[in-house]
């Protein structure tokens, strides 16, 4: 084989990577996306209704079984179908707000004994929880940042998702209704987006009447 003929396959060897990487996998596991999404925003937009005093709900323990089973286990189990497909991007993000929402139930669940450690110290489990908000606030701007090419509604999604988490975190933190409140705010605004997301996943071309767009950015090809 000549030089020349080495270099061409060389260079087929690259393109094929970089596209069999880009590519999502061949697999007869369904798209799970409408599943984690859906599940996600159902659970924000409760907790987001409780975090408004929405009906004069002020207690968010009512959360904590739409925690565990659907924005925690329906969530965590569309990030493990999405690793199969090749999506490291959504099998990320579903496997983590899975386990965050699990996480966060377990919280107010009496016998985990969590909140019971902090009986009589309620400015150190404020500091405590803040702590806890801040860090999925940092998660979530990582997690922006890998979506800035994929699509305006995921980016949008996780912009405001940041801004739910670090307004959460501060009125925490400080004790402010209020900015807990306005936390509240942002989180319904980040269901009703991931309600959409959700369903734009859902409706599959070629088998529903209409579509909805998610704003794909268009990437330049690199040969």
């Amino acid at each position: 084989m000549s030089d020349t003929e080495k270099g061409t396959s060389n260079q087929h060897v690259q393109n094929y990577d970089r596209q069999s990487h880009l590519a999502p996998r061949p697999t007869r596991i369904a798209n799970p996306g409408a599943l984690g999404l859906f599940s996600f925003a159902s659970t924000t937009f409760i907790l987001s209704l409780y975090n408004v005093g929405a009906r004069g709900v002020t207690a968010p323990n009512v959360v904590v079984g739409m925690a565990c089973f659907t924005g925690g286990l329906a969530q965590f189990l569309a990030g493990m179908w999405e690793f199969p497909r090749g999506n490291v991007f959504g099998a990320t993000a579903f496997t983590s707000y899975g386990a965050f929402w699990m996480s966060y139930a377990t919280i107010l669940i009496p016998n985990s004994g969590i909140l019971a450690a902090y009986d009589g110290q309620a400015d150190e489990l404020n500091q405590a929880l803040g702590i806890y908000l801040i860090t999925w606030f940092v998660f979530t701007v990582l997690l922006l940042l890998g979506a800035l090419r994929r699509n305006l509604s995921f980016i949008a999604l996780l912009f405001f998702l940041s801004i739910t988490f670090l307004l959460l975190a501060v009125g925490t933190w400080s004790s402010q209704v209020n900015v807990t409140k306005a936390g509240g705010g942002f989180g319904i605004l980040t269901a009703w987006i991931a309600y959409y997301c959700g369903l734009s996943e859902l409706l599959v071309k070629g088998e529903s009447w209409f579509g909805l767009p998610l704003g794909t950015i268009k990437q330049e090809r690199v040969d």
